[in-house]
């Protein structure tokens, strides 16, 4: 590739400030929403992480006991759902939200039969 008189061999050309950078985060989003709404291993019922831990647990093994696209068991379908809900909101999670989500995954090992 040949270089102009102007530009040096270690110049980089950049982008207008924040061209980039704004639909590289609307596409993250979109793709993180569309994962948790439409994934193609599970149906998830509305607003399942809003809820009470129990609720949550039953809804997500609700919901894995009845796909028929899981790759894996029932019980790693529900966890990887709610580990991936967990680690997408990351810091954006409040304490009291984060202890409730890390409540629901002891629930969901109870209702699979699966302790600690």
């Amino acid at each position: 590739m040949r270089q102009s008189q102007n530009q040096s061999k270690h110049e980089v050309k950049h982008r207008p400030h924040g061209v980039h950078k704004k639909s590289q985060n609307r596409s993250k989003h979109l793709w993180s929403a569309e994962v948790t709404e439409k994934s193609d291993a599970l149906d998830l019922e509305s607003h399942v992480f809003a809820r009470k831990p129990a609720e949550i647990a039953q809804s997500l093994k609700r919901s894995a006991e009845r796909s028929h696209r899981r790759k894996t068991t029932p019980f790693q379908s529900a966890m990887s759902m709610l580990n991936f809900y967990i680690n997408r909101a990351g810091k954006n999670l409040s304490a009291k939200r984060r202890q409730t989500l890390d409540r629901a995954k002891d629930e969901l090992r109870k209702a699979f039969g699966k302790t600690k």
